[in-house]
């Protein structure tokens, strides 16, 4: 009866110290890398849904996704926030060729850009992740590895180049000063770098305990309307020395509405963009010792 007691006091500290290094796990694997593939989506005045211009989502157009490949690193707060810095490289691409919408088809224009961006977000967890131990001890709880979901914002610094197709080549587009930059007094050259604004959500699934696998998505709101170089009105075409800059202006058909200072664009409303990935992630474990084994 004796060694029965003193056994199960010994079984007892073994749980208890177990549940105890699960609690606290978090901080020996608060780093980890990153590594993401997927695709991006342009959401501004070109193509777009099958009606008038529409805003943000309401005119996402799958046949707009491109490639896209993400890194980061992110660190651990604590179990419910992290930071993160990451680099992102894509395309994105639109067409009014791809919409049914009349005016917008008769304009006739498209246009495809690189996409090299940077920021720094942080994420809170809604489901926090929790590390299951590594060997098959019954009755103790939380014995297999629990997947986080968490929510993110932050801020991105992004450079962007639009161009079209001319004559089978593809041309930079600003500076051609399509709507009359640096032509009229009133317009000046936009600059091919911005920021964002990126809300978006992600999941992460531990493998072991050192690799995850998961999914992201982001929208970013850019602080620019220029992304497809595409945001106000037509202006006289002779005031173009350029021919290029002159056809790619004006793209229509002999559209009437493409009148000097009808409505190109829509400037109400910036551009926007979106990421969505699969991501690979790696632990970074401490080199000291006092890791746990379980």
């Amino acid at each position: 009866m004796k060694r029965l007691f003193i056994a199960l006091i010994i079984l007892g500290l073994a749980v208890s110290t177990v549940q105890a290094q699960f609690g606290s796990q978090w901080r020996q694997l608060r780093q980890e890398v990153i590594f993401g593939v997927g695709g991006t989506s342009f959401l501004g005045e070109l193509g777009g849904a099958d009606q008038v211009g529409t805003h943000f989502a309401r005119d996402f157009e799958i046949v707009y996704t491109r490639p896209a490949f993400t890194a980061g690193y992110r660190y651990k707060l604590n179990e419910s926030f992290s930071v993160k810095g990451v680099v992102s490289y894509g395309w994105l691409y639109g067409d009014d060729a791809t919409t049914a919408d009349p005016h917008r088809m008769s304009r006739n224009l498209s246009f495809r850009s690189p996409i090299i961006e940077a920021g720094g977000h942080i994420e809170y967890n809604i489901i926090k992740e929790k590390f299951g131990h590594r060997y098959d001890l019954r009755r103790i709880r939380g014995k297999g590895n629990t997947p986080s979901l968490y929510v993110f914002t932050g801020i991105n610094g992004f450079w962007f180049n639009p161009k079209a197709q001319y004559n089978g080549e593809w041309v930079a587009l600003q500076p051609l000063g399509t709507e009359g930059q640096g032509l009229v007094s009133t317009r000046d050259k936009y600059s091919r770098i911005s920021w964002s604004v990126p809300i978006g959500f992600g999941m992460n699934f531990l493998i072991d305990r050192n690799w995850g696998v998961g999914f992201e998505y982001g929208a970013r709101y850019a602080m620019t309307d220029y992304i497809d170089d595409v945001s106000t009105t037509y202006v006289d075409p002779n005031l173009f020395d350029d021919p290029v800059a002159q056809a790619l202006a004006d793209r229509s058909d002999d559209w009437v509405g493409a009148a000097p200072y009808n409505q190109r664009g829509d400037s109400r409303f910036n551009d926007a963009y979106m990421f969505m990935t699969i991501n690979v992630t790696y632990k970074l474990r401490p080199r000291g010792r006092g890791m746990p084994k379980f």
